[in-house]
């Protein structure tokens, strides 16, 4: 399935922002569960049923997203009309209501995935496939190289405009236009902050938080101390995606526009395990790919998402950008 832009969507903050903030979401009536967490914490996942024996898809969002994002409703539209069974995990604090422990969440929580997908699976009464849109799909890509075969108990997986290398795509959003979606990002980030350093007082400092203006610094000041990491560059390397993608044996799809302000194409890996289809056409955005005429359509990602995960793959060599443009 090989993605086109259209011609009024002329480039990839065009096609980045107008998918996100003007095609018309998709109504998806979604039922929520409350999961505690083993370390006294909680989650909300909402879910999709479908019909029985059918295929459960589990998608993860993306940083400060939700259930409500463009690209989860329109996933989640796209199982209700096949009748398929889904999920969406929130990421702690993402779902309208803080979270209780002294933690967020981050581009490397592969061991959080691996619980979430653990109990998820125990739902599951046919295929089960794992999913995740930029940072959530760093994060899969993290707990599939790292769990390896322990990781095969799902069918496929997709990630979708994933920042496989954190460093790099730090600094894009360091410059020019893109500072505007770490602003983005930062506006929603820092208010939970401020309420976290209420609830722990002293968690880190908060008039430096306050202050932090891109997201290196704030990566700096609270990501990487309060999960673990020594410093920004410490977690910006660990957790990146592109040292496991030779790891993966579970059939993967990676897919990335290469004109993704948040991670420009001369910065994508080439290389992966036979596992993995690297899939990284010259348009799309970041998590656009929308088509048709105006006002435009979110259908063809998810519809590419499922062609993959129903088999829509060749697994051989390893894929390389080059190769994989469909």
């Amino acid at each position: 399935m090989k993605y086109t832009a259209p011609l009024w969507l002329p480039n990839g903050h065009f096609q980045t922002i107008y998918p996100a903030k003007c095609i018309p979401k998709p109504a998806v009536a979604f039922r929520r569960e409350r999961w505690p967490t083993p370390d006294g914490d909680f989650i909300d996942v909402d879910f999709i049923d479908g019909a029985p024996g059918a295929p459960f898809v589990v998608l993860f969002h993306g940083l400060e997203g939700s259930s409500d994002s463009h690209y989860c409703r329109a996933l989640g539209a796209e199982l209700v009309a096949r009748g398929w069974s889904g999920a969406i995990p929130h990421f702690r604090g993402c779902s309208g209501e803080p979270n209780l422990a002294p933690r967020f969440y981050h581009s490397g929580d592969a061991q959080e995935a691996d619980w979430i997908l653990r109990r998820l699976h125990e739902r599951a009464t046919g295929k089960f496939y794992a999913c995740g849109v930029s940072l959530g799909g760093n994060v899969l890509l993290r707990w599939l190289g790292e769990w390896q075969h322990a990781a095969e108990f799902v069918d496929a997986a997709v990630a979708v405009s994933a920042p496989l290398d954190l460093a790099r795509g730090g600094e894009a959003l360091g410059r020019g236009f893109n500072q505007v979606y770490q602003r983005m990002f930062l506006q929603t980030l820092k208010p939970k902050c401020a309420a976290k350093h209420t609830q722990f007082p002293g968690l880190f400092d908060i008039d430096a938080m306050r202050a932090a203006p891109d997201l290196y610094t704030f990566d700096n000041i609270v990501t990487a101390p309060l999960h673990g990491y020594r410093n920004v560059e410490d977690y910006w390397n660990r957790a990146s995606a592109k040292h496991v993608l030779e790891d993966i044996t579970v059939p993967t799809l990676v897919l990335n526009a290469r004109n993704d302000p948040f991670l420009p194409g001369r910065y994508l890996p080439t290389k992966a395990s036979s596992h993995v289809v690297l899939d990284y056409p010259a348009e799309g955005g970041h998590v656009g790919f929308a088509t048709g005429r105006m006002p435009g359509s979110l259908a063809w990602l998810p519809r590419r998402m499922i062609h993959f995960l129903e088999g829509g793959r060749s697994i051989g060599a390893p894929q390389t950008a080059a190769l994989c443009d469909a």
